[in-house]
């Protein structure tokens, strides 16, 4: 496991983004570990975040792309932390933009927010995790509505490496073949669980985290 995996691990932990015991998932399934970047409060948090980001954006992609996408809501601080920290830590200066719940029907109307995105860009696409797969499919719609914009890779906090719709297949597997979008994660499950194997306090969640991903993740 690289430092900056690490860091990044004892972050949400800190920031008690990244919790342990016994949740349920938007896909139904009870899960050991749970991230819930809505935790996030403070403007130091923020700002580390954003770095953590924009530093994984610039090594994968680094100003090949024309503009920041963050879907509602969760996606929204994370969007604007990450091009504020491409612009001010890394001299990638970027446009962002992000949807709408409601489309708004007075001022200036619509239901994007920011950057209007214009035929030929190429969209990077910030969010939290990827379950199942469902968030990607309601916002691709919302992208594709743009114009003849392209989303070449979305960037997340954790890969759960959880079956999508398909058995044998991840979401993350799903979205590439359906979209052709390459998805990066600053750290997967397993990277966490490798993690707490080096934690004597979390000696008692390595068999509930082993038996979850054998019964629901799938590794490349």
């Amino acid at each position: 496991m690289t430092a900056r995996k690490e860091a990044f691990i004892r972050f949400m932990m800190g920031a008690d983004v990244l919790r342990f015991g016994e949740f349920k998932t938007k896909s139904g399934r009870l899960t050991p570990y749970f991230i819930n970047t809505g935790n996030y409060r403070t403007g130091a948090q923020l700002a580390a975040l954003g770095r953590f980001y924009a530093e994984l954006v610039r090594d994968t992609c680094g100003s090949d792309f024309d503009a920041l996408f963050g879907p509602a809501y969760k996606g929204i601080p994370l969007v604007a932390a990450t091009a504020a920290s491409l612009a001010t830590d890394f001299g990638v200066d970027k446009p962002y933009f992000f949807n709408r719940k409601e489309v708004k029907d007075h001022g200036e109307g619509g239901g994007l927010v920011g950057y209007p995105p214009k035929d030929g860009d190429r969209i990077l696409i910030i969010e939290d995790v990827i379950t199942a797969g469902t968030a990607v499919r309601e916002t691709m719609p919302i992208l594709q509505g743009c114009g003849k914009v392209t989303v070449p890779a979305m960037f997340i906090s954790v890969n759960r490496c959880e079956v999508g719709q398909n058995p044998g297949k991840t979401a993350v597997m799903e979205v590439r073949e359906e979209f052709g979008i390459q998805v990066h994660s600053l750290v997967t499950v397993q990277d966490i669980y490798e993690f707490l194997k080096g934690q004597a306090e979390y000696r008692d969640m390595l068999p509930r985290m082993e038996a979850y991903m054998q019964q629901y993740c799938v590794f490349e």
